[in-house]
């Protein structure tokens, strides 16, 4: 091949990978990382710097907490020196706590799934977290922390099922969920107390509340959408909101008990 064709199939090739891939993938690429690593930090950078937060709380009184009978399993009692209380309605001082907010519509393009595994722990006889996200095709590490056996009941519907068992203290399993699906109950047939909800989404921009009822969604990419609140309780609220390249917004939502 003489010098001017060989110069020719250069300028192409470097032309069609520049459409294919960004600049930025193809720097990542020129620095040894693999092509899955190189897209994957290319779409994190590209995702945004926006910002959407605020708190969730409850219109009215909270309900009486519900206390947990834990005497049929004494490995289960002995691990809590206070009362335990079930948290399908955790309230402080009128913040919701365990409420999930996530965007629901508006948003553009993919997001890869983080190779980073979700973990759901259980410990003192009690799923941990109560509540969670996770990206499809994110892994799921599911442990037990407890010296009791425990069975891990996922009730899904567009996922598959399993049910498996983790009889001995320290042990794990993978699972991976492949669609998005809202509030997949997780249970524990030994103990029937415990219970966990988790949804999988197509994209990163999720949150669970904290104590004091407080989520943010990080690094949406300026828009406008939807975003909507989900508690096990009370259902679902949403509302719209339209944010710019490095704005962050409040979005506090209160939900109505029964």
């Amino acid at each position: 091949m003489n010098k001017h064709l060989r110069w020719g199939w250069i300028v192409l090739s470097a032309a069609f990978f520049a459409s294919y891939w960004s600049l930025d993938t193809l720097s990542a690429l020129a620095a040894g990382k693999s092509p899955e690593a190189a897209v994957r930090g290319t779409v994190a950078q590209a995702a945004g710097t926006a910002t959407v937060s605020g708190k969730v709380t409850l219109a009215g009184s909270a309900p009486a907490p519900q206390k947990i009978q834990m005497a049929a399993d004494p490995v289960c009692l002995q691990q809590h020196k206070e009362p335990v209380f079930a948290q399908g309605l955790v309230v402080n001082g009128g913040a919701i706590q365990h409420a999930l907010v996530y965007v629901k519509e508006g948003l553009q393009g993919s997001f890869p799934a983080p190779v980073q595994p979700v973990v759901l722990n259980q410990t003192g006889c009690m799923y941990e977290p109560h509540v969670f996200g996770i990206q499809a095709g994110q892994p799921l590490e599911i442990r037990n922390s407890d010296a009791t056996l425990h069975n891990i009941n996922c009730q899904a519907k567009s996922n598959k099922k399993f049910n498996i068992a983790q009889p001995t203290k320290g042990m794990k399993s993978t699972k991976m969920f492949d669609q998005p699906e809202m509030a997949i109950p997780f249970k524990c047939n030994v103990h029937p107390w415990m219970a966990s909800y988790g949804s999988v989404f197509s994209h990163p921009f999720f949150a669970v509340t904290d104590a004091q009822g407080a989520y943010s969604l990080k690094g949406l990419p300026a828009g406008t959408y939807t975003i909507e609140v989900w508690q096990e309780k009370l259902g679902t609220q949403n509302q719209s909101v339209t944010v710019a390249d490095g704005e962050t917004k409040d979005l506090s939502f209160t939900l109505k008990g029964n």
